[in-house]
């Protein structure tokens, strides 16, 4: 992601409706439920009412229909998952809408709503390895999270011509019910249903031509790598495409807004240039696409979803994309388990704009440390540790630039070689998986022959302006 304040510093068949009678909008439990845990919370203390650790999902089907005007959204979300629990009832995130329906198996299951929580009782307890399946019939007016201390809006938010959709830190609930945390990825299909003349976008690639019937329009994607369910979108709107492939042959795919029109050709060619290149730098790009969308929504922030990096109402300039396109190894393909190892996505992304740079011919990465090195000890960035993410100020600039900076001490220390062997051995090693701090730092110590722990103190979690040797 790259957020409104470092921009500044920068320069076939229509969605069905709920099938069956529906149920009531809320249901208790019955009285003599199995035994067995709930599985409440996935364990993350900074964010403890997101998602459930007591399954583990493998795929999301979400069928979804939406009109701009009336701005209503009628879905249909088939989730596979695993306990690794035994569960006599489960959590799923969803942030309001009406519930009409719930199965498990296929058969009926009494759901509750208590805030963000949708709580659902299978007719019979679920043993921990057992493999299921949850349907759920919803519909309503999606509206997004709004947090004036992170990045302000964000989820499911609607536009003039469709709907914005960016779900960074837990928005994935304001549109369909998901297991909303980084720590459980799965794969994605997705249909979906928009008027007749819209186009909406979805991660991975599309599975068949779009169907139009009835003055609706049916696209249908599909992510086939695990991906966190916040980086998942379906904007849509009006758009101007192109498509092709970038010089080592990924399928690449820019959209813009009419009112960006002139901006298409430079997204679509720089995303590839980006794409490519980082490839020579962090391994084998991890997905089967990429490109980005800019959209006329003022956002103020880009967002990383997984192939389809969006721009919130604005140009990018290249280092932004170049930002965005390394997410797809920072955060998309590895991804961290807990928010407050956000560094290792940030940090690794902002370092990755300094690369672009000293590839393009610009500054090198040592002279934009050095600019970020002189600010007074009194600059904020240094009282704001970023290798311990606040869930009140996920995206403080310290996160990104020292989190960069961090990235350009340990490649001083151990040297050019030994740098970028750890960097192609972290993607590889973690490709599709969680990583954490530790894991980097003995990673880091094991291929350099080096104690690194007061490198990493010093410039992740120290209070203060760092000392340079």
């Amino acid at each position: 992601m790259r957020c409104a304040v470092l921009l500044t510093l920068l320069g076939a068949v229509a969605c069905a409706p709920f099938t069956g009678a529906e149920a009531p909008p809320a249901s208790s439990a019955p009285s003599a439920a199995p035994q067995g845990k709930q599985g409440q919370g996935i364990g993350d203390p900074d964010f403890p009412a997101d998602g459930n650790a007591g399954y583990d999902v493998t795929r999301y089907h979400l069928k979804i229909g939406y009109d701009p005007v009336v701005k209503h959204l009628d879905g249909l979300a088939t989730i596979q998952a695993k306990a690794t629990q035994p569960l006599s009832r489960f959590n799923l995130d969803l942030s309001g809408f009406k519930v009409g329906k719930v199965t498990v198996d296929g058969a009926r299951a009494t759901f509750e709503r208590a805030g963000s929580e949708l709580t659902v009782t299978p007719a019979g307890g679920l043993r921990a390895g057992r493999a299921f399946t949850v349907a759920v019939a919803y519909k309503g007016t999606p509206k997004p999270m709004s947090d004036p201390a992170n990045l302000g809006t964000y989820g499911f938010i609607p536009t003039a011509d469709g709907a914005f959709v960016t779900g960074q830190p837990n928005g994935a609930k304001t549109w369909f019910p998901a297991n909303d945390h980084p720590a459980d990825k799965a794969r994605f299909d997705f249909e979906l249903t928009v008027p007749q003349g819209l186009t909406a976008l979805a991660n991975g690639e599309q599975t068949r031509q779009p169907v139009t019937r009835g003055g609706k329009t049916t696209f249908a994607w599909s992510e086939k790598h695990p991906m966190a369910t916040y980086l998942a979108t379906m904007t849509l709107g009006k758009f101007e495409l192109r498509e092709g492939r970038t010089a080592t042959g990924i399928p690449n795919l820019a959209a813009v807004d009419p009112k960006f029109a002139s901006a298409l050709s430079g997204l679509h060619t720089v995303s590839g240039e980006a794409t490519d290149y980082l490839a020579t730098v962090f391994g084998p790009y991890p997905f089967s696409s990429t490109g980005g969308v800019i959209d006329d929504y003022a956002a103020g922030y880009a967002l990383e979803n997984q192939t389809k990096p969006m721009y919130g109402g604005f140009r990018p300039e290249d280092a932004i994309i170049a930002h965005e396109v390394a997410h797809q190894w920072f955060g998309n393909s590895l991804s961290i388990k807990r928010w407050k190892d956000l560094w290792l996505n940030e940090g690794f992304a902002t370092y990755a704009e300094w690369l672009w740079s000293e590839h393009k011919g610009k500054s090198s990465a040592q002279r934009v440390f050095d600019t970020h090195y002189a600010r007074t000890a009194g600059d904020p960035m240094w009282a704001y540790p970023p290798g311990r993410a606040r869930p009140d100020d996920l995206f403080n600039e310290s996160v990104y630039t020292r989190g960069g900076m961090a990235l350009h001490a340990l490649r001083k220390s151990v040297g050019d070689t030994v740098f970028f062997k750890i960097v192609k051995e972290w993607t590889a090693r973690h490709k599709y998986g969680h990583v954490t701090t530790p894991q980097f730092i003995a990673l880091a110590e094991r291929l350099s022959g080096k104690q690194l722990d007061q490198l990493f103190d010093t410039w992740l979690f120290e209070p203060r302006k760092p000392v340079l040797s």
